[in-house]
């Protein structure tokens, strides 16, 4: 070990005795790579290493393992397995009865997961994902954000390091709004996306653009006088145009002398009213938030504990729990809320060292044309996305053959519409396969021997002579059709296709999940 021989000696000693775990050993391998790489000291790592042996290197929430685990992990490759490819004719020979696993490699180009409620997405997929990323954020190389509805079966609290319940009075942990930036033009730009994303061109206010406009315009001067950004109640105040909030912004602006900003506030004004401006859907949005089940959360002042996905460049596990139930409009505005900052955060990260991943257990409403985009150059940020969705009918038509090119694994579970199916083997495409066309007929005498011995076979086996002919013939059919797709995937199974990071794929396949 570099001639660590004391720090290597105390490793081995306590393997031997049984004290170290696999999340150790991954965790003190990684910690080494970053010694390796020049980025830690050598004599730091050794002498964490000879003073505490297995715990050296330890992550910050002082865990080594998680209390249960649920799936079989293979923390050496980083996978978990989540099923084993069906012994069906439907899958090449190489691909059948072995087991199937995934890990960051494929879930760096993104995964999406259709099928409906009971199909199994989250107890079979979603969660053993989820379980195998907190693995690897314990083990230093991994940082995860888990969202869906409160009791969805994402994991134990135990499992987290940060757990956001978003609307219950207890949540120790609030939502930073505005993702942790102190610029207010970006901050703009991902809150439309959470607000107005969904609207799609050419309805006015679904111009992104616009509305990143209407928001910075006045996020910059409100920053500018408070030091902060705005909270929920104040920017639904500032986007109605109501004088009163208007007029103190100006006043305070003039006072400090920000003459730029005031230039700002007026191009807010003159817009108020026009048709096309989008202030008003923008406040008709956020007044989704501004209820009384979320008055304790968003807040700006400092007085709340608010987590920011600017945390991924640390080994965190996170869960952000929507308040679905009486709030299905606001949870969906949320759940853009934390896609856009992740996209954001995760492609201006410094250090990429750390796969980053958000597990989105229900995605409808999320899939905007923006988002679609951001999610396609997350490959390259050592970054991926995993969503399931009950339906297609979810995502916007213009959107379904984007976001499925956009992902590199996609999974169609059993119980699938066939027009859902239909979108999967249009992605999927076609392949040559070899047809043999058998036909069988009968064989006409000449000669009067000819027609004798005929006679004699047909009293003999009572069937006319006939001669078989063999037409061997290559055709171009589809891997998986949409018929198949909705009739042919038995309960608890999934076809699922891969492309990891590299641009390696494996064909569509037939998988048990329940194994």
């Amino acid at each position: 070990m570099a001639g660590a021989h004391d720090a290597a000696e105390r490793l081995a000693a306590d393997a031997r005795a049984g004290l170290m775990r696999d999340v150790d050993h991954a965790r003190i391998a990684r910690a080494w790579r970053s010694v390796r790489a020049g980025r830690s000291p050598l004599a730091a790592f050794t002498d964490a290493v000879e003073r505490d042996g297995a715990r050296a290197c330890p992550h910050p929430s002082g865990d080594r393992d998680l209390p249960a685990r649920a799936a079989r992990h293979d923390l050496a490759t980083a996978q978990v397995r989540i099923g084993t490819t069906a012994d069906d004719p439907r899958n090449p020979y190489a691909y059948r009865g072995t087991g199937l696993a995934l890990g960051p490699d494929l879930i760096g180009t993104s995964l999406l997961a259709v099928g409906p409620g009971g199909s199994g997405k989250t107890a079979r997929v979603v969660w053993p994902l989820a379980e195998s990323l907190c693995l690897g954020a314990l083990a230093g190389r991994a940082a995860v954000v888990v969202v869906g509805a409160a009791g969805a079966g994402l994991g134990p609290a135990d499992d987290y390091d940060v757990v956001v319940r978003v609307g219950h009075p207890d949540s120790v942990y609030d939502l930073d709004l505005y993702g942790g930036t102190d610029d207010p033009d970006e901050a703009a730009s991902v809150l439309a996306e959470a607000l107005v994303g969904d609207l799609v061109d050419p309805h006015p206010s679904g111009d992104s653009r616009r509305s990143t406009t209407c928001l910075a315009q006045l996020l910059g001067p409100f920053l500018a006088v408070h030091r902060r950004f705005p909270s929920v109640p104040e920017l639904r105040a500032l986007l109605d145009g109501s004088p009163g909030p208007l007029g103190a912004l100006r006043k305070a602006l003039q006072e400090a002398g920000q003459e730029p900003m005031i230039r700002e506030l007026d191009a807010r004004e003159r817009q108020l009213g026009h048709p096309g401006d989008p202030g008003s859907v923008l406040a008709d949005r956020i007044a989704l938030l501004d209820r009384p089940a979320f008055a304790a959360f968003f807040d700006t002042s400092g007085r709340s504990t608010p987590f920011s996905l600017r945390a991924l460049d640390h080994p965190v596990r996170v869960r952000i729990d929507l308040p679905e139930r009486g709030h299905a409009d606001a949870s969906r505005i949320l759940a853009r809320l934390v896609l856009a900052q992740f996209t954001a955060s995760a492609a201006a990260r410094e250090d990429r060292s750390l796969f980053a991943c958000l597990v989105l257990d229900d995605a409808s409403g999320t899939v905007t044309p923006e988002s679609v985009r951001r999610v396609q150059r997350l490959r390259s940020a050592h970054a991926g996305v995993v969503m399931t969705l009950r339906t297609l009918d979810d995502v916007p038509r213009p959107l379904r053959t984007p976001l499925l090119g956009a992902t590199g694994c996609r999974m169609a579970l059993s119980g699938l519409t066939p027009w859902d199916g239909q979108d999967f083997a249009e992605v999927w495409g076609k392949e040559w396969t070899e047809a043999r066309d058998v036909t069988d007929r009968q064989i006409i005498a000449e000669t009067p021997l000819g027609k004798t011995v005929h006679m004699l076979r047909r009293v003999i086996t009572g069937n006319a002579p006939t001669a078989r002919a063999v037409t061997v013939r290559q055709v171009e059919r589809e891997r998986w059709s949409a018929s198949e797709l909705a009739h042919g995937v038995p309960p608890g199974h999934a076809v699922l296709s891969l492309t990891d990071v590299r641009g390696e794929y494996a064909p569509p396949l037939l998988v048990d999940l329940r194994g």
